[in-house]
């Protein structure tokens, strides 16, 4: 369950930052309430994964895996170069990730 929790605070931060590239520097309304909808239940869903899993680990996945996700977003769907420097530095935060969580969710 806590991993369900995680992937939630993960899916709410993403959501939240792409509605930000959206907001126009919080001039457009809409983006702006998704951005602030979206960290609010990205940090009380990460809060409460903090109840069971350990600080370095959660916050490593979490934010590992939401810049990996918006990264790739960004380069996907938003128009940014695709460059061989981004492609192996997500590799490498997505490599971090995999090796933190080997250490244990504790």
């Amino acid at each position: 369950m806590v991993y369900v929790t995680l992937a939630g605070a993960i899916l709410a931060e993403v959501l939240g930052t792409t509605a930000m590239k959206y907001s126009d520097g919080f001039s457009k309304l809409v983006p702006s309430l998704i951005t602030a909808a979206g960290y609010v239940v990205a940090f009380v869903l990460l809060a409460h994964t903090l109840k069971t899993m350990s600080v370095g680990t959660a916050y490593a996945i979490w934010s590992g895996a939401g810049t990996a996700v918006i990264a790739m977003i960004g380069m996907v769907f938003i128009g940014e170069s695709v460059t061989a420097a981004k492609t192996l530095g997500l590799l490498l935060v997505i490599c971090g990730v995999v090796v933190l969580n080997l250490g244990g969710t504790h």
